[in-house]
């Protein structure tokens, strides 16, 4: 292999060169802000009252930011499918249907791959979104609704390779997504239906039944269980705490093994101690039909490793370690 010529360039103008393409590309976002019109909107809306899917195309790196609007809008609950404009006048154009809505990306608006498809969706009577930089183009004198998509220039330093552009297409893209998410009053239960996999899903759907510790696997001591029948309760159960109910089975209070560290660092007489003398009243509890993603954000706010879990009556019926979530591969910082 040929070795590669040694670069002038310092570490310095490097990162000058990285904050360069960041402020041009922030900028280049800010300024989409006054572009949210009523074109903007009756896009929406157009989407919303379609019987049928959102096609987008658009061809280079057109075509990928498309790609990625397709993904963003199917898992916030618009049914949308990429069809390539080359495709599309070889055969694909049967996908489309006049119940559909098509958004067409293109910098310029004049790409010649779109030319022809687009007077073929004229003729099939869609209502054709641009997402273009000149409303004067070929695509945005043939659109139903134009956004616009034009950046004063591009990062790369020739004002060539797209970069702006496409990070304002991207934006545009996900503001069309989530306008509308909230227009058709998507939930969090309507999210988990799409997103049943892996972490997400798990934070989305998961309950504290489905997770908690329960029967004899519970450590649970009463009030009155002396000191050394208390330590072998946490110890047996490898949750490094018991919960301690009283007479009527409610509980009353938690003992964990940093009360116990933090008890002998007092150097008190231990004879005679009890579970009550040990254990913090008015311990943290959840119910088990709050999500799993509910609990790992009550331990993280509180500082605490577990949870009991009580009935109606304050009886406890199960308890939930923070490992135990992790594991399933929740995070502690997923709120």
């Amino acid at each position: 292999m040929q070795k590669k010529p040694e670069s002038s360039i310092g570490l310095n103008e490097i990162i000058e060169n990285g904050k360069r393409v960041v402020s041009l590309e922030t900028e280049a976002v800010s300024r989409l802000i006054n572009r949210i019109d009523e074109d903007f909107a009756m896009s929406v809306k157009t989407i919303y009252s379609a019987e049928g899917r959102v096609i987008l195309s658009g061809v280079g790196k057109s075509g990928l930011v498309g790609r990625k609007i397709v993904a963003t809008m199917n898992s916030t609950g618009t049914p949308a499918i990429f069809l390539h404009p080359v495709d599309a006048m070889h055969g694909d154009l049967g996908i489309v249907r006049k119940e559909d809505v098509v958004i067409l990306i293109s910098k310029s608006g004049n790409t010649e791959e779109l030319h022809d498809l687009i007077l073929m969706l004229k003729r099939i009577g869609v209502p054709i979104i641009a997402m273009t930089s000149s409303r004067d183009s070929f695509l945005g004198k043939h659109s139903d609704y134009f956004l616009d998509i034009s950046v004063d220039e591009e990062a790369c330093p020739y004002d060539l390779a797209p970069t702006s552009s496409t990070t304002a297409t991207l934006v545009i893209g996900d503001a069309l997504a989530i306008a509308l998410l909230q227009f058709r009053k998507f939930t969090p239960d309507d999210f988990a239906m799409l997103h049943p996999a892996g972490s997400l899903g798990k934070r989305l759907t998961l309950k504290i039944n489905e997770i908690m510790i329960t029967g004899n696997d519970i450590p649970i001591v009463s009030l009155e269980t002396p000191f050394k029948e208390t330590i072998l309760e946490i110890t047996s159960k490898r949750l490094g705490t018991t919960a301690v109910v009283d007479e009527n089975g409610k509980l009353a209070g938690i003992v964990t093994d940093g009360d116990l560290r933090r008890l002998l660092e007092k150097e008190v007489n231990l004879e005679g101690l009890k579970a009550r003398d040990l254990m913090t009243p008015s311990p943290k509890t959840i119910d088990k039909d709050k999500l799993a993603s509910y609990a790992i954000s009550k331990m993280e706010n509180f500082k605490i490793t577990s949870l009991v879990v009580v009935d109606e009556e304050n009886v406890p019926i199960g308890i939930v370690h923070l490992h135990d979530l992790v594991n399933l591969g929740l995070q502690p910082n997923e709120k």
